[in-house]
């Protein structure tokens, strides 16, 4: 086995193993199998063991282009992970476009849209999708548009609690308050740097960076979901904003959080406020027909303000169709839980959210005048399921 110096004799040891194969033909086949599923797993597990974002860079940079889709009627936790997304695909070097259906109404929606200067694009159809593989932010199941339910999505990024995912890559993290944060956490993972308002991309020494736009977005959607990480938020999602802070805009910023707001919205919270029906601890509120649907929102976030009041619901109506929105301080009420609940036997509804937050609708306009069951159901009907539905009666 060794020669004269003591080194290995190569020609020697390969004689063995030839000798051994010869001898014993099927232990050296199953030793061979057993390596190469040993291989197998190692290879697996170091790849496993890789960053989220490492992971999801690799998954975007596959394909030559992809559909960024945003929920329905996007708040600027999702356009702010969508423009994330589309900046690290740019960066990869695949041609992201980002989409959505529905509209974006709110007043703070549109300021964060218009202040930031973003390039969004609106969806009716399935054929309006822009790529075949499509990356779900801010939710795991396509809807909201003709054909949703027949999308195969490439990517789910989420906080959302579902079952929802992605054919080639799928992280959901409902600890995480924001959606923002789980995207921050991707630019971190490959060592990217934000990008300071007064400076360019290419003055940062980094192969990855957070453009200012990028990153002030991202701060303001985190700030969003989570009241201003004061509600709902993890160690992670500040552990995000500080992570971003050096690329934030504070001059964007400000002009986001404080948007003109229109007569209807303030009337509509001066509706809520006045014809509030509060039990015990809840408040529930229905402001009537509306034209701007993100008034019911807005009103809720003012009704669970009130003293003594731990959880509220606003409902309104709008060209037929019934929308409830709210907020939860209660720990015993889970509020996307407590709406479904409450919606749960009408035809044509839905309803989910967050411990803290949710909404819900009736989209069918027979739903709210014979529930689906051939029965009358009036409004005041609806706001009593409403309470027992917060009551833990449901």
């Amino acid at each position: 086995m060794f020669g004269p110096v003591g080194q290995f004799d190569t020609g020697a040891i390969f004689e063995s193993i030839d000798s051994f194969v010869r001898a014993h033909p099927e232990i050296a086949a199953a030793l061979v199998v057993a390596l190469g599923a040993l291989s197998l797993v190692v290879y697996a597990a170091i790849r496993f063991k890789r960053p989220m974002g490492t992971r999801f860079a690799e998954a975007l940079e596959d394909v030559d282009e992809v559909a960024v889709l945003m929920h329905p009627n996007p708040d600027p936790d999702a356009m702010a992970a969508a423009i994330g997304v589309a900046c690290l695909a740019e960066q990869v070097g695949t041609t992201p476009t980002i989409q959505f259906a529905g509209q974006i109404r709110h007043q703070e929606n549109r300021a964060f849209r218009t202040v930031l200067d973003l390039d969004l694009d609106p969806i009716d159809h399935v054929s309006d999708l822009a790529a075949e593989a499509v990356v779900l932010v801010d939710h795991n199941a396509p809807r909201g548009f003709a054909g949703a339910e027949g999308v195969l999505p490439y990517a789910v990024v989420d906080h959302h609690p579902g079952d929802g995912t992605g054919e080639m890559f799928t992280d959901v993290r409902t600890d995480y308050g924001a959606c923002s944060s789980i995207v921050a956490e991707y630019f971190r993972d490959v060592g990217a740097k934000p990008v300071p308002p007064d400076m360019h991309a290419s003055e940062v020494n980094a192969s990855y960076t957070v453009p200012s736009q990028v990153a002030t977005g991202l701060v303001y959607g985190i700030l969003t979901d989570t009241k201003h990480l004061t509600a709902g938020c993890s160690a992670a999602d500040f552990d995000a904003a500080g992570f971003l802070f050096p690329g934030v805009n504070e001059d964007h910023l400000d002009r986001i959080a404080n948007p003109e707001v229109s007569r209807e919205v303030l009337e509509a919270k001066a509706r809520a406020i006045a014809g509030r029906d509060v039990r015990g601890p809840f408040a529930v509120a229905d402001i009537g027909t509306i034209s701007n649907v993100d008034a019911i929102p807005q009103a809720a976030d003012e009704l669970i303000q009130l003293e003594g009041v731990t959880a509220a619901v606003v409902c309104g109506e709008r060209e037929s169709n019934v929308y409830l929105s709210g907020r939860s301080r209660d720990d015993r009420v889970h509020m996307g839980r407590t709406l479904e609940a409450a919606l749960n036997h009408y035809r044509g509804s839905s309803a989910g959210g967050h411990a803290r937050m949710g909404g819900g609708q009736i989209i069918r306009p027979d739903a709210v005048t014979d529930g689906g069951n051939g029965e009358s159901i009036a409004r005041d009907e609806l706001i009593e399921h409403v309470f027992e539905a917060l009551s833990g009666d449901i």
